[in-house]
């Protein structure tokens, strides 16, 4: 355990996400998964969007959460964006309907490139430079 600066209390070492943190951030993705299924939105651009929540990160306080988005198949997700701010008091108020907290967290969308990125490196493993180089070192 490590003091406070000011010596009053003790305090845990930053060792990342706590059990709270990782349960509320799951539920919320969970929920907002759902949302995105059902595509019950007027916005016409995400009514018609496959949009698939890979991650959701919750601070400590439990006020705030990053939903990370992807479309399966595309990278355009970016594109989505701003419909997506456009619907974030749907999506909080939903959020918090749905879930049993003091406060509903205050919902950011960012975009997740890891599939796309993944992709891309299966792509170049598999061109014939680079089959080659892997094949005369093993």
């Amino acid at each position: 355990m490590l003091r406070d600066g000011d010596g009053t209390g003790l305090r845990k070492p930053a060792t990342g996400p706590s059990q709270r943190q990782l349960r509320v951030a799951e539920e919320v993705r969970h929920v907002l998964a759902g949302l995105f299924e059902r595509r019950d939105f007027r916005d016409p651009e995400l009514a018609d969007a496959e949009i698939t929540v890979t991650e959701v990160r919750v601070g400590p306080d439990l006020k705030h959460a990053i939903a990370y988005v992807s479309r399966l198949g595309r990278s355009d997700v970016d594109a989505l964006l701003p419909a997506l701010r456009r619907a974030t008091p749907f999506l909080r108020g939903q959020v918090a309907h749905a879930l049993r907290l003091k406060f509903a967290p205050e919902l950011t969308f960012q975009p997740d490139h890891a599939l796309d990125y993944a992709a891309n490196i299966d792509r170049l493993l598999h061109t014939p430079e680079v089959a080659r180089d892997l094949e005369q070192d093993g």
